[in-house]
């Protein structure tokens, strides 16, 4: 029996209801609900330091856990595309069980981690939960509009961008004892001493995304684009790769997450390395990295609005030569004075993430909308399945030539996703995007 919930309006009211106040109030709430769940991705990255001292790891061990959270979105995407999930029940109703579970899964990090192996067990569950949050997240957006798709998508992947920074905001303030004041009854935080518990950091990315769960249940309505249900057909996932205009679409994306992820991971480890050979404290350094990972939220407004006036291929091309020349700047500029670095490092958090809403509107666009669901959820799974040799590759890079030829390796990412973007320009599949403008 295929479950869906109600859509808010017939689609011939559309023309009422674009850039309605029931409109926007339910994209602010989802996007509001994506910034809380996603917190959990970055949770324990954001605490990586405090681990290594706590469990005695090395910088390449740590990674791991990350990796396990990539892992876990990959097989739980896989998983959840392959069997047509977000298009044979309710993605509304597949968000809010998914964001409970992952923070459950999440609190069992802090409660009963007490190692390695435990702790890649725990953050691989909060990954595969996650793939009920994020791609789901992308559709239901996309049912309150056709007119300005890339901005409402720009909206949920700007609400990813600042969630999964606000870990190294939390971190920032329990450092410096805020947090430490407020979580002071839950033990392991001495507000006097101005440290903070690794566990702490964790349990505040649950209660958010629990949070961000209630939401879409209590008080977000699906818009009027929501499609009927799909029939079962898991050889649709094949179609991605098949169809000349998805297969270019998710090779710029695949470009694009080659660079991304990497450097949401290791930038904040670098900016500790060079906080740290400056005199600065670790707490100064997370604020840096919540302010250089959390400013791609704004470039992914800016990217939205422009990429629904002047095209999808032209925007996620202009935000990958961007990003991909700031790779290379930050190659060469690396032991430049803090506030130049600080400066530079910027402006790729703004451009590294700006194109990223624009990929998944151009799956919205090209692939049958029965199938919306499974493509995006397809696309996210094989991007991050690619994250994965990227984030562990950079530590590799980093021992053997150092930072700036990691971040040289990471360049090369935007660069082939340009090609792939500017390739479907030329071609006719590419009126489907934006209402005809490439």
């Amino acid at each position: 029996m295929v479950t869906r919930s109600t859509p808010a309006a017939s689609p011939r009211s559309y023309d009422d209801l674009e850039g309605s106040r029931a409109q926007w109030r339910n994209l602010g709430l989802l996007a509001l609900a994506e910034v809380l769940g996603m917190s959990l991705w970055f949770s324990a990255s954001a605490v990586s330091p405090a681990l290594q001292d706590a469990w005695e790891l090395s910088v390449a061990s740590a990674a791991w856990l990350t990796m396990a959270v990539q892992i876990g979105f990959v097989v739980g995407t896989c998983l959840s595309g392959v069997l047509n999930l977000p298009d044979i029940v309710s993605s509304r109703r597949l968000f809010v069980i998914s964001a409970l579970l992952g923070a459950a899964a999440n609190a069992g990090f802090a409660f009963l981690a007490t190692g390695l192996p435990s702790g890649i067990v725990l953050r691989f569950l909060t990954g595969f939960c996650l793939a009920g949050v994020y791609p789901p997240g992308m559709k239901l957006a996309a049912t309150w509009t056709r007119q300005h798709r890339g901005l409402a998508i720009g909206l949920v992947v700007g609400a990813l961008t600042i969630g999964s920074a606000a870990p190294h905001l939390v971190r920032s303030l329990a450092t410096a004892g805020e947090v430490c004041t407020l979580l002071g009854a839950i033990g392991g935080c001495s507000p006097g001493a101005q440290t903070f518990s690794w566990a702490n950091v964790i349990l505040v990315s649950s209660a958010l995304a629990i949070v961000g769960g209630l939401i879409v249940a209590l008080l977000f309505r699906e818009g009027p684009f929501a499609s009927a249900g799909a029939q079962f057909n898991p050889r649709f996932a094949l179609s991605i790769f098949t169809q000349r205009g998805l297969r270019l679409a998710n090779f710029g994306y695949l470009g694009h997450q080659w660079e991304l992820y990497a450097m949401w991971t290791w930038v904040p480890i670098f900016l500790v390395e060079r906080v740290a050979a400056g005199g600065g404290s670790t707490g100064f350094a997370a604020l840096l990295a919540f302010a250089v990972v959390g400013s791609g939220g704004i470039g992914c407004l800016v990217a939205g609005a422009g990429a629904d006036r002047v095209g999808r291929t032209a925007t996620t091309s202009a935000a990958m030569i961007v990003s991909g020349s700031m790779a290379l700047l930050v190659a060469v500029l690396h032991t430049a004075p803090l506030p130049l670095l600080t400066a530079v490092l910027l402006v790729w958090g703004v451009s590294v993430v700006a194109d990223s809403a624009q990929f998944s509107a151009s799956i919205t666009e090209l692939s049958p909308p029965e199938y919306t669901g499974t493509a995006l959820t397809i696309q996210t799974s094989v991007g991050f399945l690619l994250t994965m040799v990227s984030i562990q590759l950079v530590p590799l890079v980093v021992a053997a030539a150092g930072w700036p030829t990691a971040f040289l390796m990471l360049a090369i990412g935007p660069a082939l996703g340009t090609v792939a973007m500017l390739t479907l320009r030329r071609l006719p599949e590419a009126t489907q995007l934006a209402g005809g403008r490439r």
